[in-house]
Order: C-alpha cells, then structure tokens, then sequence
C-alpha cells in the first residue's frame, strides 16, 4: 500500500493494478458504495471488521464442509480451529486463549468435547490440579492432518504467485496491526 497505510479504494486499487474503480465496485457486491452515485469510498475500520466477520463465516463453512467430505460429525468448525491451534504442542487453556479468539466457557466446552471424541487429551498439571495441559491424540492428530491437507489444496487454488503470496502477507501484517492496536485501545483507551 501507499506510504500513508490509509485503507482507501484507491490505494487498494493501485496496489492489485488489474482493476479501475467502476470495475472494483460492480465486481464485489460487499465494497462499499456511495449510494447516491455508485463510486467507491473510503474503506472504513467498521466496514473492515464486517469484511472480517463475513470471511471468517464463509472460512467455518469451507471446515464445515470439509468435516462432512471426511465423514467427522462430532467436531464442529469451532473444535476443529481449536484443534489447529494446539497443532503439534502440549498447552494450557490459558495459552490456547491467547491463541485464538475464543470465549473462556466456550473454550472449556469446546475442550469436553474435543475430549469426549478422543481428539484430545487432558492431563491436571503436576503442580496445580485446577489446570490441565491439552495435546492431540492420535485421533485429533489425524483430522487436523486431514484439515490441513484440504486448506493447502484451497491455498494453491487462491494463490498463483509471488504477487498473491505478497498480498496474503500485507494482508496478514495489517490485520495483525489492527489487532495490536485494537486489543489495547480495548485495554487502556484511544
């Protein structure tokens, strides 16, 4: 993007160079529009978050469906990140909350679950017995395998090259910026 790191359709448009503003805005009824005149304006942070909200909707479905081509009907799309998160370590809730955007009842749900069809184990630790350490079982290893190899398979399909693998990273960065900036706006205050 520009120098000045403000998310507008004409910075955007620059940087993919394949498209003119007309073009950008008929092609994705999700971009924001003036209205009145059908031109572009400028991407706010709010419309950002829907656009995040909107692909994070659409990325549970493609779980979802990828669960249901490997006949897994005990695992949800939410368990399935979760067991994407733990991947190859032994970890406490408390670190696989940091790890995703998860609600702590939800986390424990989620992990009962997850324990109950063995993708899971649950081990108290040694020196405090509220707390448990959580790995992957055989089982879970295999269908986050399994997950992993569909989500390559969807990768290769989306990104042709070096321009798209460029893109996916800034896109990354910023969000990851925006992430820093608005945990501790939440935490101390603009």
């Amino acid at each position: 993007m520009k120098e000045n790191n403000v998310l507008s359709p004409s910075n955007l448009n620059d940087d993919l160079g394949t498209r003119n503003k007309g073009q950008a805005a008929h092609a994705d009824p999700g971009y924001p529009q003036d209205a009145e005149f059908g031109d572009l304006r400028q991407i706010t942070y709010f419309e950002l978050a829907r656009l995040m909200e909107r692909a994070s909707r659409r990325f549970s479905g493609l779980i979802r469906a990828e669960l249901t081509k490997l006949r897994v009907d005990d695992v949800g799309p939410a368990q399935a990140m979760i067991l994407l998160a733990i991947g190859d370590s032994e970890l406490s809730v408390a670190e696989l909350l940091d790890r995703g955007h998860y609600v702590g009842s939800n986390v424990s749900y989620y992990l009962k679950q997850l324990a109950d069809g063995d993708y899971i184990d649950r081990v108290a630790s040694q020196r405090d017995k509220r707390s448990a350490r959580i790995k992957l079982t055989e089982k879970g290893r295999q269908l986050r395998a399994s997950l992993r190899d569909a989500a390559m398979t969807y990768e290769r399909a989306v990104n042709r090259g070096d321009q798209d693998q460029r893109m996916l990273e800034t896109a990354f960065q910023t969000l990851h910026q925006l992430e820093l900036a608005w945990g501790t706006a939440s935490r101390y205050g603009v």
